[in-house]
């Protein structure tokens, strides 16, 4: 086992695991669309997400990888049978390559081990399944029901009871999602959404420990054990997932580090391996950026204390409704809370922290800061110019930033954008 001693080592591992995300290199995936498909195969998911503050999740993920990505592509590949919408640990854009292994929890919902719906009501799904198979595919808002009382929606848990049976059949494996609008789904059989060459027999547990294990080291580098299953309940996979790794430690093949009291899991070789040069780029990430998603572990890597707050009450908020993280020169330096008003094309960042560690109140003292001062500024301006422009403004705005002896040179910096 590699234990981690010098500030040197624990660099090394950060650009490992940030290198593998694809967010060390410029250009990782290539471009464009074909840039977003190879994205998302490395990736193995990119999360959607309703939120609509800035662009939405799935759309920033591949923006932070790919140059010249543009939102209208996802849903190219999606017609183009290259990805699949599903759950991973949440709601997802998956490669189809990758089909086989959503059928496990298709199977657990299907056969009532696992619910979506505690009691689905089966003779609506029936309905439902024979009114596509007759006239082909249907979107949810194109469902009604007369009988039902018109009520406020508060929610997805709302839903009218067709629209309900709609998402049990697609979680289920019957339909897949064929088309979208924005966030309004298409539905179709699953046997005429998925591309005749698509594997799709279900995987062995040992087959599905495999892939999980596989996945994680291309996408992160270094995996715990525990992130291997993030989300992921089934006491039998999570058993499975560690006697595969015990094998690989065994035969040589993997092997471990320690850092802060963690043990991290790597292909045997990978620590001392050539990593990418450090470059001066700041990337603005998305709160369910894959890099991030995992708090734990970023908390533990990276000493980096990140939680999404559109979920916590207004006056409990620390850094703001939806802080973005910073990325700069291998550490998260500080997050952003920003909002895109469209009809205005004008990004306002309400916020800008830095992290603690790197400032304080009065005059900015840290080592690391002293190193990148003179660069930091430039980066952020120019990260912030390519980031409004993703979000279609043509304006930006800065009411304040921690330290507060930054605010009135990046307003000064940023006034080419209005």
């Amino acid at each position: 086992m590699i234990k981690i001693k010098h500030p040197q080592e624990l660099t090394r591992l950060r650009r490992l695991a940030l290198s593998a995300q694809g967010l060390l290199q410029t250009t990782p995936y290539g471009r464009g669309l074909t840039g977003a498909r190879k994205a998302i195969d490395h990736l193995g998911y990119v999360q959607v997400d309703t939120i609509s503050v800035v662009e939405r999740a799935h759309h920033h993920v591949l923006h932070s990888r790919v140059p010249s990505f543009k939102p209208a592509m996802v849903n190219k590949m999606l017609l183009a049978g290259d990805i699949f919408e599903y759950w991973s640990h949440a709601a997802a854009f998956l490669p189809m390559d990758d089909f086989r292994f959503s059928l496990p929890y298709k199977h657990a919902i299907k056969s009532g081990q696992t619910h979506w719906y505690k009691n689905p009501d089966k003779k609506l799904m029936e309905e439902l399944l024979a009114r596509i198979t007759i006239d082909g595919p249907l979107r949810s808002r194109d469902l009604t029901n007369n009988s039902e009382k018109p009520t406020k929606r508060q929610g997805w848990w709302d839903w009218k009871p067709a629209k309900k049976a709609l998402e049990q059949l697609y979680m289920q494996g019957d339909l897949m999602v064929s088309d979208r609008t924005g966030f309004q789904k298409t539905y179709d059989l699953t046997e005429r959404v998925l591309p005749s060459h698509v594997n799709s027999h279900m995987p062995s547990i040992e087959e599905f420990a495999t892939h999980l294990l596989d996945q994680q080291l291309r996408c992160h580098g270094l995996v715990t054990l525990k992130g291997l299953t993030y989300l992921r309940r089934n006491t039998e996979l999570r058993k499975t997932v560690k006697a595969l790794v015990n094998e690989r430690l065994a035969q040589g093949s993997l092997e471990q580090v320690l850092s802060d009291g963690e043990e991290f899991i790597l292909e045997a070789g990978m620590f001392a391996q050539t990593l990418p040069r450090m470059n001066n780029r700041l990337l603005i990430l998305s709160p369910f950026d894959n890099s991030v998603i995992q708090r734990e572990r970023l908390k533990t890597l990276f000493q980096y204390d990140y939680q999404i707050e559109c979920y916590v009450p207004a006056a409990k908020r620390q850094y703001g409704y939806f802080s973005l993280p910073l990325l700069y020169r291998g550490e998260f330096i500080g997050r952003m809370d920003c909002k895109a008003h469209r009809k205005d094309r004008h990004l306002e960042i309400k916020s800008l922290h830095l992290e603690p560690r790197y400032c304080n109140d009065g005059p900015v003292s840290s080592k690391f800061w002293r190193g990148i001062e003179s660069d930091f500024e430039s980066a952020l301006v120019e990260a912030i110019t390519q980031f409004s422009y993703f979000q279609e403004c043509d304006s930006v705005s800065l009411t304040q930033t921690y330290p507060k002896q930054l605010t009135q040179s990046l307003i000064s910096a940023l006034k080419h954008l209005g």
